[in-house]
């Protein structure tokens, strides 16, 4: 991912200084686990651990690349420059091993850890959510079905609709994460013929991982796929707010703007412009994001025990979909808390269509008066018609309605325009949502 679009505690865990310090990580703890078993010398194993430490704390890529363009062979590269700096002891190190119980195992505690990282910006996220929806949980707003007005609704419970579903995304999350989380140095094949089952048990219980049941001889990719699949999901929670900012910021509409802060420019050639850019930009992101299911998905078939056909795939979407999702997040919890809200706005375009929006109530009204429904619609529809074409007064034409006020009084009308009566369950949404109102 570009550095635009990167920040800095999420792309150092796809650095190459982090990838091999992991690598170096598992294979000295595996030299523990089979110097505790009696298949290396004790004092090889902490001879590896000294040196390599010490390695590790400033790792020349530029030579471990330069004997990868040579043997053509990341793992052995790796281990070849470690025997260069460790010495003799160094032959004891990936005893029974194979290339992939170091890059899936490494793999695996960088995917744990990206998604301590996202979930903690979802928790950043949320309480920007929960603050703004308490801030706005009585301002009242038009309710849009297709983009049309359709009925009165807080902007707060807008807002809590999204920190719902953030919320059950962290829930997504945690069982990627835990999904995710599994180590395998099984060797060749993933039968253990070459390294006891003891040494993995030991390497995940060090990395904080658990071992993988069946490996085969690598990771099982149904576990990456769900991976980016939530990953994907929440991108799209997240484009699902950013369109909504979008819409709402429209000049014909303008319930909310996004945080325009001094000096800041909106456009090249026209001064007064004021875009959604962060918005539009969060849309971008998602797709970026949802880009990684597809392939990820697809590398769940692989050949036998194993292929590569994965591992060009993850060096991509691995650090590309987690970096600019973790981008997203930050950036949409600084868009809700900054947003700018206009309540007049909102009071202003509830109004817009004469009344139209209460038409419901009308129509409930008139069959509990004793109105037949199809008749009842008819009547209401005939009038909303009207009010649409000709504009005026909804409440104002049903009161001139013979048929109408045969059922329902002038006051009995007037009542049904109230738009308090649509959030009088307010506190009831609030309380399933944030268990409290």
């Amino acid at each position: 991912m570009i550095p635009r679009y990167s920040r800095p505690g999420m792309a150092a865990i796809w650095a190459p200084e982090t990838r091999y310090r992991i690598w170096f990580e598992i294979e000295a703890h595996a030299a523990d686990a089979m110097a505790g078993l009696g298949v290396i010398p004790k004092q090889a194993a902490k001879t590896i651990w000294e040196r390599g430490r010490r390695l590790m704390d400033k790792i020349d890529v530029a030579r471990i690349d330069e004997i990868e363009r040579e043997v053509r062979h990341d793992v052995i590269a790796f281990l070849t420059y470690v025997s260069e700096n460790v010495g003799e002891e160094a032959r004891y190190l990936h005893q029974g091993m194979t290339s992939s119980d170091v890059l899936d195992t490494c793999l695996a505690v960088q995917l744990v850890r990206a998604a301590d990282i996202l979930l903690a910006d979802l928790d950043a996220l949320a309480a920007a959510l929960e603050r703004r929806a308490f801030e706005h949980k009585l301002t009242p707003c038009i309710g849009r079905s297709h983009g049309i007005h359709a009925e009165p609704t807080t902007f707060g419970l807008k807002l809590a609709g999204h920190y719902a579903a953030f919320g059950r995304n962290r829930e997504r999350l945690e069982a990627a994460r835990a999904g995710i989380a599994t180590c395998a140095i099984s060797g060749a094949v993933g039968t253990f013929a070459n390294v006891d089952p003891r040494v993995e048990a030991h390497v995940a219980e060090k990395l904080g991982l658990i071992v993988e049941p069946a490996s085969s001889q690598i990771i099982p990719r149904d576990r990456h796929a769900a991976f980016f699949a939530t990953l994907g999901v929440i991108a799209g929670s997240v484009e699902n707010l950013a369109v909504e900012i979008r819409h709402l910021q429209r000049t014909e509409v303008r319930e909310v703007e996004e945080f325009f802060a001094p000096g800041q420019k909106g456009s090249s050639a026209m001064p007064h412009k004021r875009n959604p850019v962060l918005s539009e930009n969060l849309t971008g992101l998602a797709r970026v994001v949802r880009a990684a299911v597809a392939p990820a998905l697809e590398n769940v078939a692989l050949w036998h025990e194993r292929d590569i056909s994965h591992s060009s795939v993850e060096r991509v979407i691995g650090p590309d979909a987690t970096i600019a999702l973790d981008f997203a997040l930050d950036r949409l919890a600084g868009v809700v808390d900054r947003l700018v809200v206009y309540p007049d706005a909102m009071a202003r375009n509830l109004d817009r269509l004469g009344g139209l929006v209460y038409s419901q109530r009308v129509l409930l009204a008139l069959t509990q008066a004793g109105m037949s429904r199809e008749a009842a619609y008819a009547a209401v529809q005939h009038n909303a018609t009207r009010v649409s074409e000709e504009g005026g007064s909804f409440l104002e034409l049903l009161k001139a309605d013979a048929e109408v006020t045969e059922r329902l009084d002038a006051d009995a009308l007037a009542g049904l325009f109230d738009p308090a009566y649509h959030l009088s369950h307010v506190d009831t949404i609030f309380e399933r949502v944030f268990g409290r109102s």
